[in-house]
This record gives C-alpha cells, structure tokens and sequence, in this order.
C-alpha cells in the first residue's frame, strides 16, 4: 500500500517541484550529448566491432532513451505532479523510463562480466570473444524488455490517479488494487532480476579483477583500474541505494513494514534515490572516456564540464585512432 492506503497523511513534498527539474535538466544538458557521442563512436568509428564495444554502444543507447522521455517528467514535476499529456503519453515514457534505468543496469553488469572474464580468465576468454555473442546478448535483452513493456503499456490506464495536489499522477501513488493486481509481480521480478542480482554481479566480480590487476605494474592495468572503479562508483552511488529502497517499498506494499513513520520516510527516500538513478546517464560518458584509448575526448569533456554543446566542428572534436586496437582488461 502507499503512503495515503496505510491511513498516513503524506508528508510534504514540495521540494519534488524543484528537485527533479533541476536533476532532469542537467542530465539533459550533460548526459545527452555524451550518450549521442558514444553511440556514435563506439557504434560507427570503432573497427573491428569488439564485445565491448556492443555493449557501450547499448548501454548508451538505453541512457538516450531514458534522456528522451525527461521533458516530460520535467513538465510534470513544474506543474506540481500534474500530468497532463494523456494516458497513453503516460504508459508510454512512464515504461520507457522505468525499463530503460533496468536495462542500463544490465548493461553495465554485461561489460563487468567481459572485462572479468578478459581480466580473471583471460585465455577462456580469447578462445570465446566474438561480436556476435555479445550482439545475440543484447538483441535478447532489448526482445525482453520489449515484450514487458509492450504488455504492460496494453494492460490499462496509469494516470487515472488523482494525488495530494488535486492533479492526475502519471506511475505514481497507485491503489492497493492497481498494485495487487498489476504492479506486484512486475516489481518483485524487476527488483530481482534486473536490479538486485546485476548488482551483486558487478559488486562480486570487480573486487576479484582489482586484486587480479593490482599484480600487474603496466599503462593497461592502471587504466583498467579506472575503468573498475568508475563503474563501482556509479553503481553504488546511483543504483544501489534505489535498488535497496526499492526493495523497502516492496516490503511496505506487501504489508511486512508498517507504520507511517516507516512509510514517510520510504516515500522520502525514492524521491532521492530516483533522482541519483537520474544522474547515471550524466556519469556514464565519464565512464566511456576512462574505458577507451580509441578517442580523444578532451574537447568534448569540456563540453560537458561547461554544459553546453556546440555543433561547430571547431569546438567538437572527436578524433578517431583506427589503428588502435580495444583495451582488453
């Protein structure tokens, strides 16, 4: 149940009109044109097509996606959670944002996955490393979350919900009944499948290949211990504390945790943890610099820094070393 169905008064959340446009606008203005610039690259410019580089590329991919549906999030929040685009527009970028946070995840636990097996078995893993197995990989997970989303947009409307404001709530403050009925499967397979276990992947297999790397005293080994520690950062910092809070609601929902205390403070902490979830999309082009050596990004780092992007060729540039082989780690 939520916070209004445990017969607990909602606790203020007048910050969320602010917090979340300020978050959205500056994924906008940093996440996107590093997402766009990565797919670019690793898609197109990068020769031969390695399994790191299908991945990057997907992962940046399912960052543009969760990038495309933040106007609208950011007019929602400015309107005081009043979604006004219909149900239809809610179905849709509601599923979009929700699966493509999941499907990053996945991604990032893809390229965990390859960077240990190059690093921790590193002739198992030459004998195995083809760009198709890691395309066969991604197509199944985009057929996945496709056929999800597609059922769950199909299933029935979403922004019937009127909250605390008076306006219609979009994915937000749902019934018992919508979430017995809809949402309580949905949510207890999403959190395990692709939040809980990617994590303990990631958080398992890192620690094992900076002790395997530490040995080795070489430029490569240094730079594949930016690349671990980039992805560690950004999984404890942005997914982590939103997988566990998620797990409390879930908790909450299925009448484990009562009290509305305890439901206040749940409330609280998704509004908080959604928005560093938010700011993967930001920190992720930081993680296609340090895992790279094919590209020059300094210009485009700027960009970032300063966020803002220009089209001129004399303030982007992207340099491109077609020799360089891919850095295995």
């Amino acid at each position: 149940m939520n916070v209004t169905d445990a017969g607990c008064s909602p606790p203020s959340a007048e910050y969320q009109f602010y917090l979340f446009p300020v978050i959205y606008i500056l994924a906008l203005v940093v996440g996107l044109p590093g997402n766009l610039a990565a797919l670019f690259v690793f898609t197109f410019k990068i020769t031969p097509r390695t399994a790191f580089s299908v991945f990057i590329s997907n992962l940046a991919l399912a960052d543009i996606v969760i990038l495309c549906t933040l106007p609208f999030r950011i007019h929602y929040h400015l309107n005081r959670d009043d979604w006004v685009f219909g149900d239809v527009a809610c179905r849709i970028t509601g599923v979009l944002f929700y699966s493509n946070i999941y499907m990053s995840i996945c991604f990032m636990t893809c390229i965990c996955v390859d960077r240990y097996m190059a690093t921790v078995h590193p002739h198992a893993y030459q004998r195995q490393r083809r760009p198709w197995r890691s395309l066969a990989v991604s197509v199944a997970l985009w057929c996945i979350a496709g056929v999800l989303m597609l059922v769950f947009v199909l299933w029935g409307p979403l922004e019937t919900n009127v909250n605390q404001s008076g306006g219609r709530s979009c994915f937000e403050n749902l019934s018992k009944q919508e979430w017995d009925t809809r949402l309580k499967v949905y949510s207890l397979l999403s959190l395990i499948l692709f939040s809980l276990l990617p994590t303990v992947i990631i958080l398992v297999c890192y620690p094992l290949a900076v002790k395997r790397i530490s040995m080795i005293r070489t430029n490569t080994a240094q730079r594949a211990l930016r690349v671990i520690y980039t992805i560690l950062a950004i999984t404890l910092l942005c997914f982590l504390p939103n997988h566990l809070v998620c797990l409390l609601h879930l908790l909450q929902r299925m009448d484990v945790i009562k009290g509305c205390s305890s439901a206040n403070r749940i409330f609280e902490a998704r509004r908080v943890t959604m928005a560093l979830v938010t700011l993967n999309t930001c920190l992720d082009p930081v993680l296609y610099y340090v895992t790279t050596s094919h590209c020059k990004w300094r210009r485009l780092k700027m960009t970032w820094l300063c966020g803002r992007v220009q089209r001129s060729r004399d303030v982007i540039t992207i340099a491109v070393d077609r020799e360089a082989e891919p850095v295995d780690i």
